[in-house]
């Protein structure tokens, strides 16, 4: 038992069982819809039940003083996380990832339907995908389906088994065994996709474009950044919305790096296309300048790109132009990011930061002048509300009670070593960072890295 936490008097003087909870967390930063205030919330059977003034004495059979340091938060929703089990468990696997995602503050992932084998792409794929979640999930796992070409019939029994909606690529995904769509296939899938209000999540990049632009090889970043330029987001968000409004689909453009596609999602939105849009930590965070020669744990498609294109993210953010904040946390082994040859051409596109989101994003909001409260609207409200799950990411009453404790003055150095990522390799390396996670707690039950308390979620309407 902490320091900062006691058992609660059950005993019949103290209290009536009607009353007594079987948490109470307490302290003078609880982030609420109403914002950062001293609060006291009462949990009982894994739900948030009370949501009081500190002070007002609500009594559990557990209780946890939030210290003077800490800010109680809503537990983060990441919706766009590779797990890779089964078929590809040496990159990552659900035990890893989400301890790491717990370690983060994360207490729901939602689980992309590729680099696993198989693919997410059938009924049955999915039920081999829960499976093997279902044994090691430390957090809320939910799933995305695939949309790829000749499973359109697929889609619909996929949704109605619970998976999110559907992610599509529009070049080749990587990985041969989730192949792209045509623009025109996406179109006929989303047509699909609106018949049954489901959500057509999308990797935007124009295959001609960069199958006609500079081939990646070496060392140089420069060389790679050339190879994805940003006329291939750009063409393939215009095709993105242009198919949305058609359909009146509800779609969703991931990981966007290039801000020049900004204005075009701006005004989209303000035409009523039902579109919503992510961006990343790396995006957020690092910058094509200072990445050194030959530097693999960089690479990620879309790129990383220049310092002016991230202020104009972080823009686009506070401007609401963009939505979300996730990780895309896509690990590999470390022989794939091909570390001892450091050639971009070769090496497996992907960051792992399943575990650093939040201190990531807090690090730099904090020194743009932005709060946490801001913070967690990108990386939990918004994202739960993009997954349709209406009982994650607020402290309220009838919320699930999952939570995570923050110290955000508090600050620590990126070590690979400490992180439960399976593979230790990091573009964060050595980076001090603010925000630490001192711990995450899963419908009223800590974390405790040895015992898997997370449940397999559905869509919920």
């Amino acid at each position: 038992m902490s320091l900062n936490e006691t058992l609660g008097r059950n005993d019949a003087d103290a209290t009536s069982e009607a009353t007594l909870f079987d948490l109470v967390l307490r302290g003078a930063r609880v982030l609420t819809a109403q914002g950062i205030a001293a609060r006291e919330v009462g949990v009982r059977d894994g739900k948030i039940v009370a949501v009081e003034e500190f002070g007002a004495g609500l009594e559990g059979q557990r209780v946890i003083e939030v210290a003077e340091d800490e800010v109680l938060l809503p537990g983060l929703v990441d919706t766009h996380v590779h797990v890779n089990e089964p078929g590809r468990t040496e990159w990552e696997g659900f035990e890893s990832a989400t301890k790491a995602a717990a370690a983060g503050g994360v207490t729901t992932i939602v689980d992309m339907p590729l680099n696993s084998i198989p693919p997410t792409v059938n009924l049955e794929a999915l039920n081999i995908k829960r499976e093997a979640a279902s044994k090691n999930a430390f957090v809320n796992v939910g799933f995305w389906g695939g949309a790829v070409p000749g499973n359109k019939k697929d889609l619909r029994e996929l949704h109605e088994a619970g998976v999110f909606g559907f992610k599509c690529f529009l070049l080749h995904s990587g990985v041969d065994e989730f192949p792209s769509l045509t623009v025109d296939e996406m179109e006929e899938d989303m047509t699909e996709l609106q018949s049954f209000d489901s959500l057509m999540i999308v990797h935007a990049e124009d295959s001609h474009i960069i199958e006609n632009a500079e081939q990646a090889s070496g060392p140089e970043y420069a060389g790679f950044l050339n190879s994805r330029p940003r006329a291939a987001e750009n063409t393939a968000i215009e095709q993105v919305i242009e198919r949305a409004r058609k359909t009146g689909v509800r779609a969703h453009v991931l990981h966007l790096s290039s801000s020049d596609a900004l204005e075009m999602i701006r005004a989209a939105k303000a035409e009523g296309v039902k579109l919503t849009v992510e961006t990343c930590p790396h995006y957020l965070t690092l910058l094509a300048e200072e990445i050194p020669d030959g530097a693999t744990a960089y690479k990620c498609c879309p790129p990383i790109r220049e310092d002016a294109n991230r202020d104009l993210l972080w823009k686009g953010l506070e401007e609401g132009v963009i939505d979300c904040i996730v990780s895309d946390h896509s690990p590999s082994t470390i022989d794939l990011k091909d570390v001892e040859n450091g050639d971009f051409g070769v090496a497996w596109g992907g960051v792992a930061s399943l575990q650093l989101g939040l201190p990531l994003i807090w690090s730099e909001a904090k020194r743009r002048g932005l709060s946490l409260e801001q913070v967690i609207t990108w990386m939990s409200v918004n994202p739960s509300k993009l997954a349709g799950l209406a009982q994650k990411a607020e402290i309220e009453t009838g919320r699930d009670a999952d939570f995570a404790i923050f110290a955000p003055e508090e600050s620590f150095e990126v070590d690979v070593k400490n992180l439960h990522h399976k593979n230790p390799i990091s573009p964060y390396q050595g980076k001090k960072l603010h925000g630490v996670v001192r711990r995450s707690i899963i419908a009223g039950t800590d974390v405790d890295f040895q015992t898997p308390h997370g449940e397999l979620i559905r869509r919920e309407n």
